[in-house]
């Protein structure tokens, strides 16, 4: 699991995610990830992790959430898919996730530990299946995708937005 997926593993529209991943052993760059970003949160008060840079945005909390919501979404795909599951799996909307899920009324502390928590699953989930299981192709959002390029599509997914904290959100 050291290299990157080919384009044809995956719909256009997660190629930016796809981008931000290193080549390299894909567990690790999961784990180091989940270190650097909840290393990068603790940095934070409750007040600082309540910020939007602009009106109708995300706050911090509710991109964490985000963060974990789809973590978990892509994490069940990557179990249907690499389990051979034939049935289309839907889409989601994320606007409406996090609408409804009242993020910012959960401590920092909490979101932090529940992506921690969901990393981890993920990590072990990755590390259950076979070469061949990850080859699998099945459909998401409409879109054919690799069980394999699932998991890059999650590192970059959570590199995004890492960097739009860092970019949008840390120079307050």
């Amino acid at each position: 699991m050291d290299k990157i997926p080919s384009t044809y593993e995956y719909a256009d529209y997660y190629a930016s995610y796809v981008k931000l991943v290193p080549e390299g052993d894909i567990i690790q760059i999961l784990r180091d990830q989940m270190k650097e970003t909840v290393a990068l949160l603790s940095t934070l008060t409750e007040l600082q992790s309540e910020y939007r840079y602009a009106a109708g945005k995300w706050s911090i909390k509710e991109v964490i959430g985000h963060m974990t919501d789809t973590e978990r979404i892509m994490s069940y795909r990557l179990l249907s898919i690499a389990r051979g599951e034939k049935a289309s799996l839907p889409g989601y909307d994320e606007n409406e996730y996090v609408a409804k899920a009242d993020f910012d009324n959960q401590s920092l502390k909490d979101l932090m530990d529940h992506f921690a928590c969901v990393r981890q699953s993920t990590i072990h989930l990755i590390k259950s299946l076979s070469d061949e299981s990850l080859s699998r192709r099945g459909t998401a959002n409409n879109s054919e995708v690799t069980a394999q390029a699932l998991i890059t599509i999650m590192a970059g997914h959570e590199l995004h937005h890492r960097n739009i904290i860092h970019e949008r959100y840390l120079k307050i």
